[in-house]
């Protein structure tokens, strides 16, 4: 009696440990390299960076990125740094969503966003790409445009034609200063993806 009960006890953990409705994949894009670590195109990198920094996380080299799991009150957390460059950010998205069996709804792309001030934060259901390309790679490769993305705004401040050049370029002084504060928050915002919900999220977040 007393050892079947462990085995059924065993299995429902295990079934548990499977669900992959308590399993998330956060994904921040960026490009691999020192020469982009401190760009403003490399908001989702630097993201996850501060999270596992603040969680004492390891991220290790595997297939198609860097990875690290956090695990918090029965969820897993899932953190990828996609090691695809920008343009072909699907292709690692679309791997580790496959291979831990992860819904896509329980995917949080984390990116920057021209259309926003700095530090802004747009937490987001669905939407266009925006004309940015790893936004656009998921799109199609995941053919959906319905996955959950988190936009940081970097803001649009130069001149006519110089946009490549800002969105590669380093943070002001200023905005160094101001992005600790912003990236506690995105951490927060991580956290009630899983815990909370998109929904309770977008309320709670949305314009902070």
């Amino acid at each position: 009696m007393w050892q079947s009960f462990l085995n059924l006890f065993k299995k429902r953990n295990y079934i548990e440990e499977q669900n992959p409705m308590k399993k998330f994949l956060i994904v921040g894009l960026g490009n691999i390299g020192e020469k982009y670590e401190n760009t403003r195109h490399n908001i989702g990198f630097k993201v996850l960076d501060h999270f596992a920094n603040q969680e004492k996380l390891t991220f290790e080299t595997q297939k198609l990125g860097d990875v690290t799991t956090y695990k918090l009150k029965g969820r897993t957390f899932l953190l990828l740094k996609p090691s695809t460059y920008m343009n072909l950010s699907g292709k690692a998205i679309q791997y580790w969503l496959t291979k831990e069996k992860i819904p896509v709804e329980n995917l949080l792309v984390i990116t920057d966003d021209l259309n926003l001030p700095f530090g802004s934060i747009r937490v987001k259901t669905k939407g266009s790409d925006g004309g940015h390309n790893g936004l656009k790679d998921t799109q199609n490769t995941l053919n959906t445009n319905k996955y959950n993305r988190f936009r940081f705004g970097i803001s649009d401040a130069f001149s006519k034609g110089r946009q490549v050049d800002y969105v590669l370029g380093e943070w002001t002084p200023e905005e160094t200063a101001k992005l600790k504060e912003r990236l506690d928050k995105a951490s927060e915002i991580i956290k009630s993806f899983a815990l909370a919900g998109i929904n309770n999220t977008m309320n709670t977040f949305n314009g902070k």
